[in-house]
């Protein structure tokens, strides 16, 4: 398998990349060939390369029908300002293949999964080879990438039930949008890190809010991390204001998730298996 890595927010260091390169050399040697593109080291203030350059690397990656599979670099910000540029051009190539990514890529995950691309998942990155234990979540998604291995995925996925997994902060941003994804009848599962608890607070208040987001199954919780300090304190957890926004709204809530920003980040394929 041919997976081609492209970075639509922030940039990747060469050195990640090797390392990724040499771990899967050794796991996957004649199964996974990895093709990191020149624009995922391309440096534009924040982001890795301006607009045009991340959204040609993405096009062309997805429109080459050598590749299987398309495996976004990292997160960050950057990835939904390529939404527009993006998606009118990608072709029946690009339908075929799978992509994966997390955090600020779910705004493309959200523009794919509405243009009917039926291969997207929530999950690991290579850039998750940095954290602790990050080689394992490294290996998990190449093993949902190269194999479907049933293994890689969140315990709550089950087949014949719709599902689909967001940063909850990105969610926010899309609702409202022409990106904001059709979840009716699917388990969402969101997760978010490094914000403060009253933004997570006023982002479940926007999304449950919505009358489409109230046609999914429920909610299940992945993990809430590096919350940042309030002042005062804000004085409920994550769990107490997603119970809140769904006893308000009617969502029902149907407990935690094994997804967030971390080594431990389970697999979470877009609608049913």
């Amino acid at each position: 398998m041919k997976i081609a890595i492209v970075a639509p927010a922030s940039r990747l260091d060469p050195e990640l990349a090797a390392r990724v390169t040499e771990l899967a050399r050794r796991h996957f040697a004649g199964r996974a060939e990895l093709f990191f593109h020149p624009q995922c080291f391309l440096s534009d203030g924040h982001f890795a390369g301006d607009d045009r350059a991340r959204a040609e690397a993405l096009i062309g990656v997805a429109n080459d029908e050598s590749f299987d599979a398309v495996w976004f670099g990292r997160g960050g910000y950057g990835s939904g300002r390529l939404l527009p540029q993006v998606l009118p051009r990608l072709t029946n190539n690009a339908k075929a293949k799978r992509y994966l990514g997390y955090s600020d890529t779910g705004s493309l995950l959200a523009g794919l999964y509405g243009f009917g691309f039926p291969h997207l998942a929530h999950g690991p990155m290579p850039a998750d080879i940095l954290r602790a234990g990050g080689e394992t979540a490294v290996l998990r998604a190449l093993s949902w990438l190269v194999d479907r291995a049933h293994s890689t995925l969140e315990p709550h996925v089950r087949v014949g039930e719709a599902v689909a997994a967001f940063n909850l902060t990105i969610l926010s941003h899309l609702i409202g949008t022409p990106w904001q994804p059709d979840l009716a009848g699917h388990v969402l599962m969101i997760e978010d890190i490094s914000e403060h608890m009253y933004r997570i607070d006023r982002a479940l208040f926007h999304i449950t809010s919505n009358a489409a987001i109230r046609t999914i199954i429920g909610i299940r919780l992945g993990r809430v991390s590096n919350v940042l300090p309030n002042e005062p304190e804000f004085g409920r957890d994550e769990e107490d204001v997603v119970r809140h926004w769904c006893r308000v709204s009617g969502i029902a809530y149907l407990g935690r998730a094994d997804i967030g920003h971390d080594a431990h980040n389970k697999v979470v394929p877009f609608g049913q298996l």
